[in-house]
């Protein structure tokens, strides 16, 4: 491993080791672990998530000694330097048509995966849900047993290559149309309710309690989630700006089967 990041480093300030067949070779080893889940973007640590720039650097390399090739699909075309992945029957993954993954995306054992689309680098975890039109950018980290509903957006990440992925623990239900980028946090067994938007500046407000509480770039874990807004003064006036606001907590005593549309139930959220 040392080796592998020794040469990805030298390429990445060199780009002329890029025609030498060992840099190549180097660069396609990182992305074909990659894809098999021996390496991956950011990892959990202590409870924190470390970002591996490394691995980034050699994923931004991949594009550049790739040749654009045709793909054809029955009657489908596609024209890009990057290769489906395949093999999903060995897998085990649950794939229904039109959904596609690039290669170098670690899809783990018992996803599903509706009309969705997961991009290079991403990493998804057993057993979960990418629903109808959801898309997984590059680099994000979807942890085990997540549902993403209908039309969810996470957000992709590879450049500047120290700019953490969009990272989505365990057990969390996110709802229909909600958008999660630019690095945000979504802690484990999180629900967020139908169209919440979380960017890297969002405000993130706890009322549940008798005093509102603030964060930005992460949901704290169990939190239920919905959209909001709050007034700011511009030169032209007052107007409404989003926010998302934490309204409760998933409750311990809810299955976790069914709590994740049961927790916005309970507080007539949609989903």
């Amino acid at each position: 491993m040392t080796d592998l990041k020794a040469r990805i480093e030298a390429a990445w300030i060199d780009r002329e080791l890029l025609k030498q067949d060992e840099t190549r070779e180097t660069i396609r080893e990182v992305v074909a672990r990659l894809d098999l889940g021996a390496l991956r973007i950011a990892s959990p640590q202590a409870g924190n998530w470390i970002t591996h720039e490394w691995i980034k650097k050699a994923v931004i390399l991949y594009f550049p000694i790739m040749k654009m090739e045709l793909t054809e699909v029955g009657p489908f075309q596609f024209y890009d330097k990057i290769p489906l992945k395949r093999d999903y029957d060995k897998l085990g993954i649950r794939v229904v048509p039109h959904a596609i993954a690039r290669y170098g995306a670690f899809i783990s054992e018992g996803v599903i995966m509706m009309p969705s689309y997961i991009n290079i680098g991403a990493w998804v975890g057993p057993g979960t849900m990418i629903d109808t039109w959801a898309t997984v950018g590059s680099c994000a980290q979807i942890g085990s047993h997540c549902h993403l509903s209908g039309g969810v957006g996470i957000g992709g990440v590879l450049e500047p290559v120290q700019a953490a992925p969009v990272i989505i623990e365990d057990h969390c239900f996110l709802g229909s149309r909600c958008i999660v980028v630019e690095g945000v946090r979504v802690g484990r067994e999180a629900v967020l309710g139908a169209n919440v938007v979380l960017t890297g500046s969002t405000k993130i407000i706890d009322v549940s309690g008798d005093k509102a509480i603030e964060y930005k770039g992460y949901i704290p874990e169990r939190s239920v989630v919905i959209p909001g807004t709050l007034p700011k003064v511009f030169p032209a006036g007052t107007y409404q700006v989003p926010c998302a606001l934490i309204i409760g907590q998933r409750k311990p005593s809810t299955d976790l089967k069914t709590s994740l549309n049961q927790a916005l139930r309970e507080f007539d959220v949609a989903v």
